[in-house]
């Protein structure tokens, strides 16, 4: 009798207590994997990890994570064999990624593969069954905004989009495909057909999956959305002057000799986003100073080199203590992220002694060396699929009136609205400068921004201009809604009830099981022919009830959970070479002493938090109550439901 057989017989006893879809997956994990996947279910099977204590809640958001770390990771393309690189030759992040991971030069560089969470599910027998124009008709686009209330604003809508074009854009292919509207629903579509190019299939010289699809931008944190993802965009937007990036003198970005927008990336652009840029390129600037200050010796190239390590780090640590804590608004998810960041013995233990005890009790950041788990890095098809956030948007910016007086609670009269069309693309980046940077982040900071839900996805992205990578505006209008459908299709991510099942989720046996709305049940039946296993992923997770606080599905939210601590602990830079010897002692400073997106306004515009925001969080709506003093120590406390 071999160990395996040995373990399952032993285990035998509690397969009753286990979903029958999970037998399988069960039988093959070792023992102590059986244990953990038997605690995680018990739990899952009573909806019950987000009400349990705090510090019980981290136990299992621990044995989950450590699950999917197992059976989660997958790697899409060949890895190279015998090429290695010294990390003393690249203390820095180079311009197209490589690098990073000494045994991989190519893991996280520019058009290195998109990787997997789960095997692809093969969809292109069904791509338009149900047709994703009816889809997205029927059941995502909006009736009426429905909005986040004071929990999330327009800044926090804007930034996923600034990390979006840090992290992920597939490479297309040449060949186009149409999308036209069936007749029952042609009338009720802003495009009754719309042409796009198809994702481009790459080999990938693997066995099992066969072919993949590359990623354009740098999956690393490395800031790419303002510096670029190869040296040719890098080059652009530097001056070589003192490490710095180019900044016009009303604090916005640049334009080149066409008109054209210089960043990092220019592609699909709006207002909101081209702010957050513009504010990281003073970022950026204003550290540059500050080094050149404090070690005259450092010439423009290490100026720059050190100043870009210590950007993107402020980056993904405003991202993961500050954003990531209001999109999951709960006391238990507020311990879990600063637990990524300092560990379980907290900011003031790892100010006062450094990173002591590894990743649980110190965090990621700081760790003697990185961790793929066996896997090379890369963000995966997955990831991209539940970063769909677009109903995240309204359909127009509230302008406020920055020289009134401010009312209760800082809040400030509104002066105009502006259509969300005329803030993408060319059109935005010019009414931008006439609204000027205080007035737009100030305005975005006041005006709550979209729920994700069913009958929320915005009309005007139903007709929108695409655009190239270098930002300019395509001749075919598309309907994003529906594009969307057809991409996690396309692409061979699974449909809603089995991308539950590939990461140990319980599945749905009926509607009910999804949500309590009849309406949303009865149009369900009616697209899905009343077959949940047809149900789309971007359906499911907008239709599905969510748990208090949190602004996103809790299927979208595991993977979340696996792969925001992924992009920390795999990158060198976050976790070996976390050090004064490659930031500087005032560059890791400066890190370390920046806590939330509120500190880097502070630095760059110190009168607009004091004078017009009132919420604790940039992120929260500013006219919002700050939140109140708990004594009781955040590990002990029970979750209020």
């Amino acid at each position: 009798m071999t160990l395996i057989m040995l373990k399952n017989l032993m285990f035998s006893p509690l397969r009753g207590f286990i979903h029958r879809d999970f037998h399988q997956v069960v039988d093959r994990m070792s023992l102590l994997d059986k244990l953990s996947f038997l605690i995680v279910h018990v739990v899952d099977k009573h909806n019950l990890w987000h009400r349990l204590p705090v510090f019980f809640g981290l136990v299992y958001l621990g044995l989950r994570r450590h699950l999917n770390q197992e059976y989660n990771l997958i790697n899409v393309g060949r890895t190279p064999t015998g090429v290695r690189s010294n990390p003393t030759d690249y203390p820095y992040r180079t311009a197209d990624g490589k690098y990073n991971d000494p045994f991989n030069e190519g893991a996280g560089s520019e058009f290195s593969f998109f990787g997997r969470n789960m095997m692809p599910v093969d969809q292109h027998n069904k791509l338009k069954k149900p047709d994703p124009m009816v889809v997205a008709t029927k059941l995502l686009a909006r009736r009426n905004f429905v909005d986040t209330g004071k929990q999330f604003n327009m800044i926090a809508a804007s930034w996923i989009q600034f990390m979006i074009h840090d992290w992920i854009d597939h490479l297309e292919d040449t060949q186009q495909i149409e999308l036209r509207a069936p007749k029952e629903v042609a009338s009720e579509c802003p495009l009754k057909s719309f042409k796009f190019f198809k994702t481009k299939e790459t080999p990938t010289g693997f066995y099992e999956i066969k072919t993949g699809h590359l990623n354009r931008r740098t999956p690393w944190w490395d800031g790419s959305a303002i510096y670029g993802s190869n040296a040719g965009v890098l080059k652009k937007v530097r001056t070589f002057k003192d490490g710095k990036l180019k900044l016009s003198a009303d604090g916005l970005l640049e334009q080149d000799e066409n008109g054209k927008i210089i960043s990092g990336d220019v592609r699909n652009t709006w207002a909101g986003l081209l702010a957050l840029q513009a504010l990281f390129v003073q970022e950026h600037n204003v550290v540059c100073d500050t080094l050149k200050k404090e070690y005259p010796d450092l010439d423009d190239e290490d100026l720059y080199r050190h100043s870009r390590l210590i950007t993107s780090a402020v980056i993904a640590k405003v991202h993961t203590i500050d954003w990531t804590v209001e999109l999951l608004k709960t006391e238990t998810m507020q311990a879990a992220m600063r637990t990524n960041w300092y560990g379980l013995l907290g900011k003031k233990f790892k100010d006062t002694f450094g990173h002591v005890g590894g990743s649980i009790l110190s965090g990621f950041v700081g760790m003697k060396k990185p961790e793929n788990h066996g896997v090379p890095y890369s963000l995966t098809e997955e990831f991209v699929s539940v970063y769909r956030m677009h109903q995240l948007l309204p359909d127009k910016l509230q302008l406020r009136n920055v020289d009134a007086t401010p009312g209760p609670n800082k809040s400030l009269p509104l002066t105009n609205e502006i259509p969300m069309e005329d803030l993408i693309g060319g059109k935005g980046e010019e009414n931008l400068s006439r609204i000027g940077f205080t007035k737009q982040m100030v305005s975005m900071g006041h005006q709550a921004c979209g729920a994700i839900g069913l009958w929320n996805y915005p009309m005007w992205m139903r007709d929108l201009v695409a655009q190239d990578i270098d930002g300019t505006d395509r001749l075919d209008h598309i309907d994003l809604a529906a594009l969307e459908i057809y991409r996690d299709r396309e692409r061979s991510v699974a449909r809603y009830n089995e991308f539950r099942r590939r990461m140990l989720q319980i599945p749905i046996s009926k509607w009910e099981d999804l949500t309590d709305d009849e309406e949303v049940i009865k149009t369900l039946r009616e697209v899905y022919s009343d077959d949940v296993e047809e149900l789309d992923l971007l359906v499911g997770m907008s239709a599905e009830k969510k748990i208090k606080g949190f602004a996103i599905s809790e299927t979208a939210f595991f993977i979340f959970l696996l792969m925001a601590s992924r992009r920390l602990e795999a990158d060198r830079f976050f976790t070996s070479n976390y050090n004064e010897e490659t930031y500087t002692k005032k560059g890791l400073k400066w890190v370390n002493t920046t806590e939330n997106l509120k500190d880097v306004l502070d630095r760059h515009y110190p009168e607009m938090t004091e004078k017009w925001m009132n919420s604790s969080s940039a992120f929260s709506v500013w006219d919002s109550s700050p939140e109140s003093h708990n004594t009781i120590p955040l590990y002990f406390r029970i979750p209020q439901q």
